[in-house]
């Protein structure tokens, strides 16, 4: 029976695998969307890329309640189908206002 060591070609090739198995785990994680009760909840950075608005222009919609949101043991979430529930309409507001002028 052959001892492997960490210079074995079966060694390393299993140590690859496992870097790659951990890389996608590592991307898989980092584009997950957090679920609660069947509802798809999105952070800062998804609402402001889906709305095309800064963070800045976020926070002032936090502060003065244009945006609904929930706050989970300090971090804020905003309901999805709230979040496209806005995109449309503020959308057909936009493009009655361009057809318009």
């Amino acid at each position: 029976m052959e001892i492997l060591d960490k210079k074995s070609k079966e060694v390393a090739s299993f140590f690859t695998v496992l870097d790659e198995m951990l890389d996608s785990i590592g991307q898989a994680l980092k584009n997950r969307t957090p679920h609660l009760n069947g509802e798809k909840f999105l952070a800062n950075k998804d609402v402001c890329g889906m709305l095309h608005i800064s963070s800045h222009t976020l926070q002032d919609w936090l502060d003065t309640g244009k945006v609904p949101f929930i706050r989970i043991k300090g971090k804020i979430l905003y309901r999805e189908s709230e979040i496209m529930s806005l995109w449309r309409v503020n959308s057909s507001c936009y493009n009655y206002l361009n057809y318009r002028i």
